[in-house]
């Protein structure tokens, strides 16, 4: 099973080993989305988790006995298909390859399953036709 989830870690957590603590105590992987962490800052952290149903749902227990706020992120990329130009700027900033251009037709192909919501095409759209559904 996986969940993708928004952690929010209070200044004296952050510095907490937490993916590894999921890892090795709990058998959940974390996959790293987004990151925003700093000493002494509240630090948030985008994760998809994966693993057994049960072993998630203790791990997601024992973020929340350390303080750790969990909220669900439903985000996902928008695009809009009447504004975009088909420029392809986006293909070239997309890690995932979810962007990419039909090489016959030149138009532009979202594979929202291998999207990871990074936003890295938002600002790199010239007709802002890149969103968020949040």
């Amino acid at each position: 099973m996986k969940k993708r989830v928004t952690l929010t870690f209070p200044k004296r957590t952050v510095h907490m080993p937490v993916t590894y603590r999921l890892a090795k105590d709990f058998n959940v992987a974390a996959n790293i989305i987004r990151a925003e962490v700093a000493p002494n800052q509240v630090g948030t952290l985008v994760v998809e988790l994966s693993g057994d149903i049960d072993q998630l749902d203790a791990a997601l227990e024992w973020l929340r006995v350390q303080e750790i706020d969990i909220s669900a992120t439903s985000r996902e990329i928008m695009i809009d298909e009447d504004a975009c130009v088909h420029c392809g700027l986006c293909t070239g900033v997309c890690p995932t390859e979810a962007l990419s251009l039909n090489r016959d037709t030149f138009q532009l192909v979202f594979t929202r399953s291998r999207c990871i919501v990074c936003e890295q095409c938002i600002p790199t759209c010239p007709v802002q036709a890149i969103a968020t559904n949040i």
